[in-house]
This record gives structure tokens, sequence and C-alpha cells, in this order.
């Protein structure tokens, strides 16, 4: 399958209820997370995560779909083929 390499916006509200889910996700996704990066943004309630990954768009779409279950988070995705 061809791999992308991309960046994924989480956000997430809540936090100290979507924290532990939404970290246990990108552990089981690791492989395919190149880099992460998190900001408190407090003046909206929210933290922004921003990860680049390189993987399918089977994986990507996988670690996506698992977190946009969740209420308490948004996720947006854009991807280049390499």
């Amino acid at each position: 399958m061809e791999k992308h390499i991309g960046a994924v916006v989480v956000i997430v509200k809540k936090r100290e209820e979507a924290a532990p889910k939404v970290n246990e996700i990108f552990t089981q996704f690791g492989d395919i997370i190149v880099a992460r990066m998190g900001f408190p943004y407090e003046v909206r309630g929210v933290n922004v995560i921003t990860l680049i990954v390189d993987g399918t768009n089977d994986e990507i779409g996988a670690l996506t779909g698992k977190l946009g279950m969740f209420k308490e988070v948004t996720v947006k995705t854009t991807l280049a083929k390499l």
C-alpha cells in the first residue's frame, strides 16, 4: 500500500475526561506517529495537539477514526503522497 506523510490536528475539550483515552490511542499508533506537539489554549478551554504521521491511508484512517469516536475530540487530517 502507498504511504503518506501528513498532519493530524486533534482538538481536545474536557481534557480530564479525554486525555487518558487519547493517549492510549496515541500509544497504539506510535509506529506511525513521527512527532507530536501539544498546546493548552486556555482562552478557549481546549488543548490542541498536532501529530506528524507516516503511514498508509488505512493506518492513518484507523488512528483518526478511533480519535473521532470521542465526543470531546475533534480531528482534522491533511495528507501528501510520498
